[in-house]
């Protein structure tokens, strides 16, 4: 008998109060967004704030019941805050939000952001003004955009159906490619979308165990494959982000399991790319993180301070699980499938894959090859 999959998660179902910036009330997306949630709406005033009991992040729990709609007042398209000791790949962000009502114990957001509730920004007219513009400015560039830096990607959209808005967008754009990320498999509103070939969807993976104990309300691999799967025959093509990899009683077997279990169940020639980045944290978040979870532990692991502040494994311990992850990667990948590290240094790219970034061009470059493959 066929294993048929129970119904994955849906994030956004752990909200139970809708908090409004009054000067979006009237925003007709606002009210689209209010009339699907079908919650309980608190109007806050200016400078008002959503009240939750305790202070951060004790209340980060309690905050992801909570979701904010309001306008972002800033920018909302910037370059990867990444760094320079390390490899970057150039990745464009918009911000389209804040926090996600998924909980992972290692989530840097716990240590980055001071507030507990989630963030949407409402005033969407703005976002694709100034996406306009900049794309405008550079015609001849090539962006690649992702909206999972500070929030999942699809992990509200349910709620919030960005996707029917974001993606065609894009898909009428020539330099631009979009890059969806996600542990949910909220995919739904995805099918039947004028994408253009410009949207990757792409799923954070891990070791089964990992995603079972520290990725709290994600799917399951199973299930995040068979959403994957199903956006590929809806003629989207994928990216799969290893990352953080995670050391753990059996992580050969369980990393080896992940990988096995992607290629048998999407198709290779779909992948454009695959990342691999060890586990890495600001120095606060292990005191964050143990007292919400204190039955976690690999944060009790031997670790050194890497050159941009963050706690890293050792570098033969990463060199270790580089290896056997890559060349268990690269068994299976389609040759155009770009695969590298996220923030790495020049040396574990020669220890690991035989050659540096700079001799392929650096790393958008890399990226960029398989944007043109699409």
């Amino acid at each position: 008998m066929k294993n048929i999959l129970s119904p994955a998660p849906d994030p956004a179902a752990i909200i139970r109060q809708l908090h409004v910036a009054a000067d979006c009330l009237n925003l007709p997306y606002t009210q689209e967004i209010i009339a699907r949630a079908n919650l309980p709406v608190q109007v806050l005033g200016e400078r008002e704030a959503p009240d939750l009991a305790g202070s951060y992040p004790a209340n980060l729990s309690a905050g992801k019941r909570h979701l904010l709609l309001c306008a972002n007042r800033g920018a909302f398209f910037k370059a990867c805050p990444g760094t320079r000791e390390y490899r970057c790949c150039d990745y464009q962000v918009l911000n389209i939000g804040m926090n996600c009502p998924m909980d992972c114990v290692y989530c840097i957001l716990q240590s980055y952001l001071n507030n507990p509730w989630l963030s949407f920004f409402v005033n969407v007219d703005d976002l694709f003004a100034e996406l306009d513009s900049k794309l405008g400015a550079e015609p001849e560039r090539l962006f690649r955009i992702g909206t999972g830096e500070f929030t999942d990607s699809l992990a509200l959209d349910n709620l919030t159906h960005f996707s029917t808005k974001l993606v065609p967008f894009i898909g009428k754009q020539q330099n631009a490619v979009l890059e969806l990320k996600t542990k949910s498999a909220n995919i739904q509103n995805l099918q039947g979308l004028d994408h253009g070939n410009r949207t990757i969807v792409a799923w954070s993976l891990n070791s089964p165990a990992i995603m079972q104990r520290e990725e709290l309300r994600s799917a399951s691999l199973e299930q995040r494959l068979e959403a994957a799967k199903l956006c590929a025959s809806w003629g989207y093509h994928l990216a799969f982000h290893f990352d953080p990899i995670v050391l753990h009683p059996g992580w050969q077997e369980g990393y080896l399991h992940t990988i096995r279990t992607l290629f048998s169940t999407v198709p290779a020639e779909n992948i454009a790319w695959i990342s691999l980045g060890a586990l890495r944290y600001l120095p606060s978040l292990k005191q964050i993180a143990a007292s919400r979870f204190p039955a976690s532990r690999f944060f009790y692991q031997p670790f050194v301070d890497g050159l941009d502040g963050k706690r890293r494994y050792f570098r033969e311990q990463r060199v270790e699980m580089y290896r056997c992850i890559a060349h268990e990667l690269q068994r299976h990948a389609a040759p155009h499938t770009c695969l590298y590290f996220c923030m790495e240094n020049d040396t574990i790219w020669q220890q690991v894959f035989g050659f540096s970034p700079i001799e392929q061009g650096g790393v958008p470059a890399m990226l960029d090859r398989s944007v043109h493959w699409l």
